[in-house]
């Protein structure tokens, strides 16, 4: 029966028709926000002057005073119940990864035996959820309950369904940071302000620093009904066995290829409804895997773009069950193809322009302008490399999880070594500064035209990088792509550290220019004449330093090379592996100091999300490994010995057939020499079944000892070790057996669902 299911469901899939989907009549331009509270609902249905308050709080960072709230209130209470909704939530970002929300209705007692629908200023600003049962490292003891929400107004309101979903932080009674927001507001801030600070010494206009942030959300869909019948999939995100597909990408057919109608309709109803949420989708493609898929939006400020790629994880998952999908953002779901990222395209810019932007052409008229503009590009490049430079192993734990160690290093995703692509042309930029003389002007060539020789072709405009698909965190024009975080994660954690590190780097160099500067200025050369300032040549020593210091993160190569592992570890850069021993790299002191200087996290604070990270890991595998057990004892070792018999059955038959006859005429052997030769290749898949079941029994029990002897271990980081150096190994060794066996076992035994028949949506 269990085979005859396995076929329905997969014959149930294949017949799925694409969901038919409800354009809006309207252009995308005309809905987009329409579930949003945003400037223009604001300057509707709010006071002038508080509408004022609010957007000088949005945009300027000013403080909210607190006695606006009440007017904020009832202003987005009447939106929101002409839009239909009847219940509000503080929508916050605990250390799941995922959000979390608490509804609550619009309803009070008016005093006379009924109900009146109200929502007060107090409600808005803060809430006090349960903080005992949320992820919290031993800040809160579970008898130890209180916490508290606070509305993040640089974060618009939202509607989902019939609840109004306010964007809020989570803290402790104690104050400390429960969730992602509070801190990646804190770095948000750090490197505003010591962007500015160096902005300072190139524009005297510059009032603002913002980190803009463009993430690539990848993602896997599979078969509603496909994925129902798997229970890895359905328990862990991920195929704990099973088989790679005679094809799967090597053809390369897939990655960017006519969108099946079925997946064309869900990205078309999921667009439509992450637009009504103002999320400004711009890009979706087929990606290089079977069933995998790629959604990208314009550039938003970094904190609104966090919030933005959380709320569409989950409005994916919503969508696709109404198009009998299920998505897959687990990093590595299927083995032997690629696994899923989110690539995080980070910059800073101003009011007047992007930080991170290369020089236009040289103006001959105005040499010093255009050596300030190339030296505030270079500036900003090579303090990026610093911050990267000297906290290598910090920003590879802020990445790093049970899932995305999974995909790290292997099917074009990047190595689990932080290092930097610049290209061709930045790094010659950055040798010339390093070696030459101050008094030269550098410059970086722009963006050069290539000739196409068919008439009928313009000119291409090439960039001044090009790409390395291995570089972690690559320069990829007027930004960094930092491409290791994983598709399941809340980006928001690779955002923090590099924001934090970004601050300490610029505020390193400010102190160390501004000393230069002192010293110069008393110097007669840097004071009189026609040549370069006395800042000028401040800027350009400590860049050259610190060019130098960091220049062991710069590689253009092949970052999956053996030789590159050893190149890096010569330079210092982290090459550990082990996801446990990573995460130690929140309280190396320099992280602990950098975290601190900055005021993004104390060590309290990171001591406890460290406590959650190593019990976080070792939940993950832990459930893999149980559910691993079960399919190998439930469902893989009963259809292998039910396959066995059955060959056991033919053999013996055989035998019985044969033994009837006389001798063989023709070769002379006996009926049971005849039945033996007849039935060889059954004996050996028959021994070979009973030895690979009884390596794989013995392996189950030897994961169970190694879980059991783990979680007798009371030190959560050292029990972490001990599941990624015994259990993990154990998982990997049952798997190999049973995907043997897959091969082994006659299809229409086998009860799970195949590679081939999850990759291929039909």
């Amino acid at each position: 029966m269990a085979n005859d299911l396995r076929f329905q469901v997969v014959a149930e899939a294949f017949k799925k028709k694409a969901v038919e989907v409800k354009t809006p009549s309207e252009r995308p331009s005309e809905y987009f926000g329409k579930y949003v509270f945003n400037k223009e609902k604001m300057y509707r249905y709010l006071p002038k002057d508080v509408y004022d308050q609010m957007v000088d709080v949005m945009d300027n960072g000013a403080s909210l005073d607190r006695s606006i709230a009440d007017a904020v209130a009832d202003g987005m209470k009447k939106w929101a119940m002409e839009m239909g909704v009847t219940h509000y939530t503080h929508w916050f970002q605990p250390l799941t990864e995922g959000t979390a929300e608490k509804h609550d209705a619009f309803v009070e007692h008016d005093g006379k035996g009924g109900m009146i629908e109200k929502f007060s200023g107090k409600l808005l600003v803060q809430q006090e959820p349960d903080a005992s049962s949320f992820p919290n490292g031993g800040i809160r003891n579970t008898f130890e309950a209180r916490g508290y929400s606070a509305w993040d107004p640089t974060s618009p309101v939202f509607i989902i369904d019939d609840t109004l979903c306010i964007p809020t932080i989570f803290i402790a009674y104690t104050g400390e940071a429960l969730d992602y927001k509070a801190p990646l507001l804190r770095s948000l801030h750090a490197v505003g302000k010591a962007a500015k600070d160096v902005c300072q010494y190139f524009y005297d206009d510059v009032t603002k620093v913002q980190v803009n942030l463009g993430w690539e959300q990848e993602y896997f869909l599979v078969d509603e009904g496909l994925y129902s019948a798997r229970p890895d999939l359905l328990m862990t995100g991920r195929t704990l066995m099973g088989h790679e597909s005679a094809k799967n990408q090597q053809m390369d057919d897939h990655y960017f290829g006519t969108i099946p109608d079925r997946v064309q309709a869900f990205m078309k109803d999921l667009e439509i409804q992450a637009l009504e949420l103002a999320i400004p989708c711009k890009t979706r493609h087929n990606e290089v895997a079977p069933n995998q898929f790629e959604l990208a939006p314009i550039f938003e400020e970094c904190n609104l773009a966090v919030d933005h790629n959380m709320l569409l994880m989950s409005l994916m998952k919503k969508v696709a069950r109404n198009h009998g999908f299920r998505v897959l953002l687990h990093e590595k779901p299927f083995d032997g193809i690629n696994g899923s990222g989110k690539h995080n395209n980070w910059s800073l810019s101003t009011d007047t322009g992007v930080l991170l932007h290369a020089p236009g052409k040289t103006d001959a008229s105005n040499p010093e302008a255009t050596a300030n503009e190339t030296l505030r590009f270079v500036t900003f490049i090579v303090e990026t490399l610093m911050a990267v430079y000297k906290h290598n192993g910090l920003l590879k734990a802020s990445i790093m999880s049970a899932t995305n160690a999974h995909r790290l290093g292997g099917n074009e995703a990047p190595p689990a070594i932080i290092s930097s692509f610049l290209g061709t042309q930045l790094t010659e930029l950055l040798d010339k500064i390093e070696e030459s003389e101050v008094t030269e002007l550098f410059t970086l060539k722009g963006k050069q035209g290539m000739q196409i020789d068919i008439p009928q072709i313009p000119d291409l405009i090439i960039d001044n990088t090009d790409r390395n698909r291995t570089s972690p965190f690559a320069f990829t024009g007027n930004r960094f792509e930092f491409r290791a975080p994983g598709s399941s994660v809340n980006c928001a954690s690779a955002m923090i550290a590099l924001n934090a590190a970004m601050a300490e780097a610029l505020a390193s160099f400010k102190v160390r220019v501004d000393q230069k500067i002192a010293e110069f200025a008393l110097r007669p050369e840097y004071t009189k004449g026609t040549g370069h300032t006395a800042k000028f040549h401040a800027i350009v020593e400590v860049l050259r330093e610190d060019i130098k210091t960091c220049k062991p993160v710069r590689f253009d190569g092949n970052g999956y090379s053996e030789e590159w592992v050893k190149e890096a570890a010569k330079r210092g850069l982290d090459v550990e592996k082990s996801c446990p021993v990573i995460f130690e790299h929140y309280l190396d002191e320099s992280s602990v100091k950098m975290f601190e200087s900055t005021k993004v996290m104390n060590r309290k604070e990171l001591e406890a999300r460290n406590e959650v990270k190593w019990e976080m890991y070792v939940k993950t595998v832990q459930i893999e490994a149980r559910v691993l057990g079960d399919l190998a004892m439930n469902h893989i070792i009963p259809v292998a010995t039910h396959y066995q018999s059955k060959l056991i059955k033919n053999v013996q038959g055989m035998k019985d057939i044969f033994s009837m006859e006389g001798q063989s005429s023709h070769t002379g052997d006996s009926p049971l020499e005849k039945a033996t030769k007849l039935s060889a290749r059954n004996m050996k898949l028959i021994e070979e079944i009973a030895e690979r079941t009884e390596r794989i029994e013995q392996l189950v029990e030897e994961l169970t000892e190694a879980r059991r002897v783990a979680n007798r271990i009371e030190n959560i980081h050292e029990r972490a070790i001990q599941y990624h150096d015994t259990v993990c190994p154990k998982m990997e060794a049952i798997r190999q057996e049973t995907d043997k066996l897959e091969l082994i076992v006659e299809d229409g035994l086998w009860t799970l669902p195949k590679y081939r028949e999850l990759l291929f949506i039909r």
